[in-house]
């Protein structure tokens, strides 16, 4: 699959409101299609970001999309949109490990986090997505909070996240959507050795 490809025919398709043209010229501007998603765990590989923003996004339509409930451009906007953050986020270089198989030392991925704009996970991916386009208040906080348990104000003892998914149901959806992915769907789908795991 074109993972890019994909992307774009989706973005275009479902999301229309005012910005969105913008937003994605940015994105063809920086490393969004071609970046890991991850330093070592899920598709920590070269299209890794794109790859798990369409796996998100798959998840949210297969499994939690109602038909005349929900609005097909919100499940586009967070599905597809919730890891901006991690644009231009990943610094890619190489490293010899070991093939324990046939004893040769072969060059491998390494991916560091380089982020030369720390404003924080969820909330990073709101305040960029809204230099180009307004988002709704349940998409904002669908975004915020994608990471849940997982979030450093979480685990700092915030309050806040409980909040959010009792009043915005998007917001628990976007949450379960990014843990499938992640954990289930996207396993095996890093290119860093299992010995680095």
């Amino acid at each position: 699959m074109d993972y890019k490809e994909e992307f774009i025919r989706i973005f275009n398709e479902q999301v229309t409101r005012p910005g969105a043209d913008r937003l994605l010229n940015w994105l063809e501007k920086t490393d969004f299609f071609t970046a890991p998603a991850s330093t070592r765990f899920h598709c920590a590989c070269q299209q890794g970001l794109v790859r798990h923003s369409l796996s998100v996004y798959q998840v949210l339509m297969e499994k939690h999309f109602v038909e005349g409930e929900d609005n097909p451009e919100s499940f586009a906007i967070c599905g597809l949109l919730h890891d901006l953050c991690k644009a231009q986020f990943y610094k890619v270089s190489t490293r010899n490990v070991k093939n324990e198989q046939t004893g040769q030392w072969e060059k491998v991925p390494f991916y560091q986090v380089e982020d030369v704009f720390p404003y924080g996970h969820g909330e990073k991916s709101v305040f960029l997505i809204e230099r180009f386009m307004r988002l709704k208040t349940a998409e904002a906080m669908a975004i915020r909070w994608h990471m849940g348990g997982f979030d450093e104000s979480v685990k700092g003892g915030s309050f806040a996240m409980s909040g959010a998914f009792r009043a915005y149901p998007l917001a628990v959806k976007m949450h379960l959507a990014d843990l499938e992915s992640t954990y289930i769907r996207e396993r095996d789908t890093s290119d860093v050795p299992n010995e680095h795991r």
